[in-house]
């Protein structure tokens, strides 16, 4: 039986999103139908999208249900670049290194398609985006950047970013803001209301966008959502239908956001005892890990400052992918980095982006616990690591001379 150790790229659905998602797909009717089963349809959906709101500290009306992360990714930069390129030149679009490939890619095409300027903030040793390059950039650029964005945690070292001061800065210079809150949704307190208020943010300026996804904390694939602020000024990707404020054309997926709704539920009940049992969790393996393997490190920050399911670690000499295998052999699953680039091997761009080298950036892999993950599973990846870091450290890296 295999031992799942990769919650990060994916996490096993709840019970209750399960029974939620069947029960929702025997029931007929299009939400935006004027008839009986079409209200009866848009009433369930209603009811989802405010029980979701509930968890990120929005209005029922600023949650915009999406096909995923990657999707809400590219509406917000996207939308926000094309607006306020509206009437004005404004082509600068601020993106810190180590950011998720949904931002990057996005990033890049706007530059390749739509002339955009990208402006990379840098991260530190930890991973942690530099508040005072970011503050740097926006007085240097002014009223030529047109949207920032930054993700919450980072989805491979878990280092949980300063979203307040960032949104801070961000709104002292008028300057709309999207946080990637993707891998930090159910791990952290994720409330756009409160990041407005702490920031006085109004109109379009400091954090209006957020992006989740429901896959992440045990919702079924294929559902996300952007939740954007009522001031929030955008321009759609889709269009027709007008659905979604006229922000997200196209029929609704009412059992995928029913679903979502009762996994967002049971995930925030349950958040603060989670929270406390994945730390140990996940301390418990850190330190077993480095004990046993003294030449391992981790990467990131630790404690409070770092996502409570994440383990980074560096096995210097090592490929990660050797890693992966040997480990999956032994019935292990876990990754070495972001599920969206599997299959492709390059080395990690966040830990180049923390000043790491090429060859460091090939040894490293990543475990991510979740609502599934037990004591003995960590026992037994501690126990299953020195002989696996043996086989591939003799085996060698990519880079060497053959």
């Amino acid at each position: 039986m295999s031992i799942y150790l990769d919650h990060a790229a994916t996490t096993p659905m709840r019970p209750e999103a399960l029974e939620a998602l069947v029960a929702a797909h025997a029931r007929v009717g299009n939400p935006a139908s004027i008839h009986g089963p079409g209200q009866a349809a848009r009433a369930v959906l209603e009811e989802a999208r405010e029980r979701v709101a509930g968890t990120v500290g929005a209005d029922p009306i600023e949650v915009v249900f999406t096909s995923g992360g990657t999707e809400s990714i590219n509406l917000a930069l996207k939308g926000l670049y094309w607006q306020r390129n509206t009437g004005a030149a404004r082509p600068v679009i601020l993106v810190p290194d180590g950011e998720h490939h949904a931002t990057i890619d996005t990033a890049e095409w706007l530059a390749t398609h739509e002339r955009a300027t990208i402006v990379a903030i840098p991260l530190d040793a930890t991973g942690r985006i530099r508040t005072d390059a970011f503050a740097a950039a926006l007085a240097e650029y002014g009223d030529a950047v047109a949207c920032a964005t930054a993700i919450w945690a980072n989805n491979e070292v878990g280092t949980i970013q300063p979203v307040a001061e960032l949104s801070r800065l961000a709104t002292e210079a008028g300057v709309p803001l999207h946080l990637d809150a993707v891998a930090a949704y159910g791990h952290a307190d994720i409330d756009l209301h409160a990041l407005r208020t702490e920031s006085r943010s109004g109109g379009n300026a400091g954090p209006v966008a957020i992006s989740v996804s429901a896959h992440k904390i045990g919702g079924p694939i294929g559902i996300g959502a952007l939740v954007l602020a009522r001031s929030a000024a955008i321009e759609p990707l889709l269009h027709g239908g007008g659905q979604q404020r006229q922000v997200r054309s196209g029929t609704q997926d009412v059992p995928a956001a029913v679903a979502f709704a009762a996994a967002a539920t049971v995930s925030e009940a349950t958040r603060a005892e989670e929270h406390a049992r994945l730390i140990t969790l996940r301390d418990r393996l850190i330190s077993g890990i480095l004990a046993a393997n003294p030449a391992a490190t981790l990467s990131g920050l630790a404690g409070e400052e770092r996502l409570d399911n994440n383990v980074h670690v560096a096995f210097p000499g090592a490929q990660g992918d050797s890693l992966l295998f040997l480990l999956d052999m032994a019935g292990l699953a876990v990754s070495t980095g972001s599920a969206c680039q599997a299959g492709i091997p390059e080395p990690s761009h966040v830990l180049l982006a923390m000043g790491r080298d090429e060859d460091a950036a090939r040894s490293v892999l990543r475990f991510t616990l979740g609502h599934t993950s037990t004591e003995a599973e960590v026992d037994a990846c501690i126990a299953a690591l020195p002989a696996a870091y043996a086989s591939a450290a003799r085996a060698g890296l990519s880079s060497r001379s053959v």
